[in-house]
């Protein structure tokens, strides 16, 4: 073929070239216009789930904890704002945060920690996206960690509980963890209360973690409630100097006290000591955070034995007159001995209170049928919860057993057999107190307990009420337990400790009663383990504190003084309003 031949046929395989290129380039745009367009417009599913997997996430709303407060608003427990400081593993690698040894040496100093230690939780994981440094940091340390601007190092919003009161209601309202959970005390058993149930909403963020939409709440939150308890401040406090003084002038092991608001079977105040700090928990002992007044029982001894003249009445196997020879001083049952403190020659139903007499029990306990006097302890209370809803309550122990001894009765006549909470006790005598109506207790403002029953006749309750007015009065065994201006009846109480294989050394010492006689308001029991020294009687050690508690109380509720010996210028004075609410 010719070089003019070839020149003409160049052309042509150069538009042939040119139209196959331009025509797969046109292929290739329109398969790419294809897939964009099926992508976005026919299936765009997978390209929005991918997007969303990025940019969409689950927000939960805080929740702030709810207050605890006294019947008349005094704050109990409150929760104050505070700071996290966490660190984003990924973040502080991806930006060599870790190579900065200064200011990871200054972090570690305010934060009180080891360096090695503090770097080494971030370097541990250099993919997890989050991790605590610290919680519950002063102001100070977080404004610190801000200002020293480690890559990947934040701060976060949190609450810290705090408790107002301190060591003075401190195991009655209990404390949270880290975590603001509950874990002892009102705290643990209103936890759900207190907390609510935080909402979750689905937002979309962006690149940098901020919040550009609000799409959806996926979960409605239910709002903390706040809870007004039963506990009057002023009272709890008074009760809290006045036990604790006893405790350490009697070089007591613990002690107990409770009051109840007769009419109402409110509880007034519950206190314990030793108590702790729960605002500073740094060396807690597990022992101080017990609810010793629901949690600890122990034999009433002599402050039953009132309960045992009530069901003895109620049987009718005596009366107010019925006289009871406890010559010489002991008696022999079932082939073992009973005796008194001393001999009491002859005494009437009173007088076996007033005494305290062993033998004047056991004659009143032999004297009725066993069922009957069983039922009667247990329809005060004795061996059942008291209704309060505490975490830890026990319910004590009161036999069920078919068989008893006659010795068996008879110390069960005078408190041994059986054992109490010291919250118990106080509403047994709340029960007696109430004419006859036992109540469940209540600790939240309120709240309606069901179980309301009459246990005892009226005037029977009342009978037992100004029998045990003599205890208080001049030749008893509780006058350290009297009130100016009011008339006040009580029992004291005083038994050994159970050990193994039998009694020891150590006494439970008690006084629990009620005033005013007139018309009972409130009812109190005081409990101290182990008082040493040469006074460990109840009436030595835990009837001067109820007199001082009871007194105190009465004044800041404003009750009537019912005292038939008060001049006119002591009624003013007793019933002056207390200016504090």
């Amino acid at each position: 073929m010719s070089t003019q031949a070839r020149s003409r046929q160049l052309p042509d395989n150069l538009s042939w070239r040119f139209y196959g290129v331009a025509a797969m380039l046109v292929l290739l745009f329109g398969a790419l216009l294809f897939r964009t367009a099926y992508i976005q417009v026919i299936a765009p599913d997978r390209l929005v789930a991918e997007g969303d997997s990025r940019t969409l996430r689950t927000m939960t709303a805080a929740m702030t904890r709810g207050i605890i407060t006294d019947r008349n608003g005094e704050e109990l427990a409150v929760s104050v704002p505070v700071q996290a400081i966490w660190a984003d593993p990924k973040t502080v690698n991806d930006r060599h945060g870790l190579d900065d040894d200064r200011r990871w040496q200054a972090l570690a100093d305010v934060l009180g920690v080891d360096p090695v230690a503090l770097r080494q939780r971030v370097a541990a994981n250099p993919k997890k996206r989050f991790v605590y440094l610290a919680r519950q940091v002063s102001p100070a340390a977080a404004r610190f960690t801000k200002e020293l601007a480690i890559p990947g190092v934040y701060l976060k919003e949190e609450s810290r509980r705090f408790y107002p009161t301190g060591e003075v209601s401190a195991q009655l309202i209990g404390f949270t963890n880290i975590d603001d959970a509950g874990q002892e005390g009102i705290e643990r058993a209103y936890n759900s209360w207190l907390t609510g149930k935080a909402g979750r909403r689905l937002v979309r963020k962006d690149a940098s973690g901020r919040v550009v939409e609000s799409m959806e709440e996926l979960e409605a939150s239910t709002p903390p409630q706040n809870i007004a308890l039963t506990i009057d401040q002023r009272i709890q406090t008074l009760a809290y100097q006045e036990l604790k003084y006893a405790v350490e002038y009697h070089q007591a092991a613990a002690a107990s006290l409770v009051v109840i608001d007769i009419p109402t079977g409110e509880v007034l105040a519950m206190v314990n000591t030793p108590s702790f700090n729960p605002n500073n928990r740094g060396d807690l002992v597990s022992h101080r955070t017990r609810n010793r007044a629901i949690t600890d029982t122990f034999e009433p001894g002599s402050t039953i034995k009132p309960l045992a003249v009530a069901a003895g009445l109620a049987a009718g196997t005596i009366t107010p007159q019925t006289i009871f020879d406890t010559n010489p001083g002991w008696l022999r049952v079932g082939g073992r001995v009973v005796r008194d403190h001393r001999n009491y020659g002859v005494l009437d139903t009173a007088g076996v209170i007033a005494k305290s007499s062993n033998i004047g029990t056991t004659k009143i306990a032999l004297g009725m049928p066993l069922d009957h006097y069983l039922a009667s302890l247990r329809s005060f209370g004795f061996g059942s919860e008291t209704g309060i809803g505490l975490i830890g309550e026990v319910p004590g122990m009161l036999s069920s057993r078919r068989r008893w001894s006659e010795f068996e009765i008879a110390t069960l006549s005078f408190g041994y057999g059986v054992s109490v909470t010291p919250l118990q006790l106080a509403q047994a005598y709340a029960t007696l107190g109430g004419q006859g109506v036992y109540r469940p207790l209540t600790i939240v403002k309120g709240q309606e307990r069901e179980g309301t029953t009459q246990v005892l006749q009226p005037r029977t309750a009342a009978q037992v009420v100004q029998m045990m007015e003599a205890v208080t009065a001049k030749g008893g065994t509780g006058t350290a337990a009297q009130v100016p201006g009011y008339r006040v009846a009580g029992k004291t109480g005083t038994a050994r400790k159970a050990v193994a294989g039998g009694y020891g050394s150590d006494y439970i010492a008690t006084f629990v009663g009620v005033a005013p006689v007139s018309n009972p308001r409130l009812a109190i029991a005081v409990v101290m383990d182990e008082p040493g020294g040469d006074q460990y009687y109840g009436g030595e050690v835990s009837a001067p504190v109820f007199g001082k508690v009871m007194s105190g109380a009465l004044r800041i509720l404003n009750v009537e003084p019912d005292g038939v010996a008060l001049q006119q210028g002591q009624v003013a004075a007793l019933t002056v309003e207390d200016k504090r609410g």
